[in-house]
């Protein structure tokens, strides 16, 4: 009886694991296309967002995921992705675009400096 008992428990443990371990990795690869998409369609986003977006689609597909939203707004991409697992179908959404201007040289902008120090204290007398 202690055997039924504890061979069934441990099967049920097993399947929840193996299923919260698909789940994850489904997650993942929504993740991974999601990510390429946007950047495939913030590469091709000059070209206008009909473009981008098809140029998402190729890229969602290949990975096995479907594109669920694309926007494009001048050179930054948005897209959100789904891959279907059976009843899950996890989305995530990226964002892709050209890295922000770093300030030019001579511009007035500066690093912060670092906090004053105070001056050590003068010493009269005594040995040095």
């Amino acid at each position: 009886m202690w055997a039924a008992v504890t061979t069934t428990t441990l099967c049920t443990v097993f399947a929840v694991v193996l299923a919260l371990g698909q789940v994850v990795a489904a997650r993942h690869r929504a993740g991974g296309a999601a990510d390429l998409a946007a950047l495939a369609a913030a590469d091709r986003a000059l070209e206008g967002a009909a473009a981008a977006c098809k140029s998402a689609e190729e890229v969602a597909g290949a990975q096995g995921a479907e594109v669920v939203r694309c926007a494009v707004q001048g050179e930054v991409a948005d897209v959100t992705a789904r891959v279907r697992l059976g009843l899950y179908a996890p989305e995530v959404r990226s964002r892709a675009g050209p890295a922000a201007a770093a300030p030019a040289p001579g511009t007035g902008r500066r690093s912060p400096e670092p906090p004053d120090r105070p001056e050590p204290p003068e010493r009269t007398g005594g040995v040095p």
